[in-house]
């Protein structure tokens, strides 16, 4: 079937799904769910597939961590769709209404967005996750994975539209694009008359391409260079356990901390233990001079460190001398996703949360809780980074949009 084919059914399922009440999606999902986890076996095995391919090709460990799929990340995936029955429905909520002068009676009524095309890499979570949000919100989804997970994503997609066609729904309410090649994606991101949205979700030179190519309107999910800055009071043994938190738990992902900003007043007593912490996982450590200088083993960083999304065991480290320094700093490398502030002072604190250009910024926590899960959503469509319609963790109410419904009893305009 070609791309405009299955565009085509698409978007004729949108408008059935728009329909569908919320007990109805509700009861979908949650089939959705059952039939994940009935048929882990299955998925397994055709992750299987792509995970060795994978390592065939030599993707590093971050990449292969994002691609695995085992039965209890398959079950994440179950109870990710869970928790999005759970979350009240926005479709058809009445956001404001007002009266006219002349007796019309206006209402903002919150709608679906329609066709929802998303453009991601080695994430087969995302499909599940993607397709609960979309199907909750009455959108239609066209999926077009990366390569490297494709057996797995055919088999995820297999089994939804299985559970959808058993309950009597639109199995085209998600749509699986098999062919992987880049002509494929360059007529996705032109097909205006059939998706009303596309969604990038990898790396920074996917969603790069993506912004810069597409007709279709885009929600620019960014990468994630990420930092931690350590104010000059901070509690030392909290900074070490975020820290490593942030960097270490799971490297591959855009909320993980990439880069370290350190008050010059509390480098002396944090970086020699925070070094230790870090070399126990093995991390390597680009460095300023005066950091380097509490740091044994570390590297010299050059501008290009600072600017670094590196997705593995590598952070860089700066030394500032305050807040506004910091600040400039990572106001300057940033990629707008998740930045955060370990300190006591609560005036820096709120400057830290003013002044930094993020969609997401912390005071004494770890970056890795921007997550749709983490913030209540459910699942995630994505992190958005830009400044229009969304941002940060979408949930539901990103894939909303709206209209308005006018009531009258025969006016008529003079």
């Amino acid at each position: 079937m070609t791309l405009i084919e299955l565009a085509t059914k698409a978007k004729e399922a949108k408008y059935e799904i728009a329909l569908l009440s919320t007990e109805v999606k509700n009861k979908a999902i949650l089939a959705a769910a059952d039939a994940l986890e009935k048929n882990s076996a299955e998925i397994i095995r055709a992750n299987a597939i792509d995970m060795a391919n994978g390592e065939k090709k030599g993707l590093n460990q971050g990449l292969l961590d994002r691609l695995k799929l085992d039965e209890g990340r398959i079950k994440g995936m179950a109870d990710g769709l869970r928790v999005v029955v759970e979350l009240e429905d926005p479709i058809g909520k009445i956001t404001e209404e007002f009266d006219r002068p002349n007796g019309l009676k206006i209402k903002k009524r919150l709608v679906p967005i329609g066709v929802v095309g998303v453009i991601y890499e080695a994430r087969p979570n995302v499909t599940a996750d993607v397709f609960g949000l979309c199907f909750k919100t009455g959108n239609a989804v066209i999926l077009k994975g990366g390569s490297d997970a494709l057996e797995s994503n055919n088999a995820i997609v297999k089994v939804i539209k299985a559970s959808l066609q058993e309950n009597g729904l639109p199995v085209d309410a998600i749509t699986l694009i098999e062919d992987t090649t880049r002509e494929s994606t360059n007529q996705m991101m032109r097909m205006n008359d059939y998706i009303d949205v596309l969604i990038p979700r990898g790396g920074a030179g996917l969603i790069k391409s993506v912004v810069e190519n597409a007709s279709v309107p885009v929600i620019e999910t960014g990468s994630g260079n990420c930092h931690i800055y350590v104010d000059y009071d901070a509690d030392i043994d909290m900074a070490i356990s975020i820290i490593e938190n942030a960097k270490t738990q799971r490297i591959g992902v855009c909320n993980a901390c990439e880069s370290l900003v350190i008050n010059e007043q509390i480098a002396a007593s944090l970086l020699p233990a925070l070094n230790s912490k870090l070399r126990e996982h093995g991390v390597q450590i680009f460095a300023d001079e005066k950091s380097r200088s509490f740091m044994e083993g570390s590297d010299a960083a050059t501008e290009k460190d600072f600017a670094t999304e590196y997705l593995d065991y590598i952070i860089s480290v700066k030394t500032v001398s305050n807040v506004d320094e910091a600040i400039a700093h990572i106001n300057k490398y940033n990629t707008g996703h998740s930045e955060s502030i370990i300190t006591n002072d609560k005036e820096n604190a709120e400057k830290f949360l003013s002044g930094i250009d993020a969609a997401c910024v912390y005071v004494n926590a770890s970056t890795r809780f921007t997550d749709g899960f983490e913030f209540g959503f459910g699942a995630e469509i994505g992190i958005s980074t830009q400044k229009l319609h969304a941002r940060g963790p979408m949930g539901l109410l990103a894939l909303t949009s709206y209209k308005y419904t006018i009531y009258g009893d025969g006016q008529i305009r003079k």
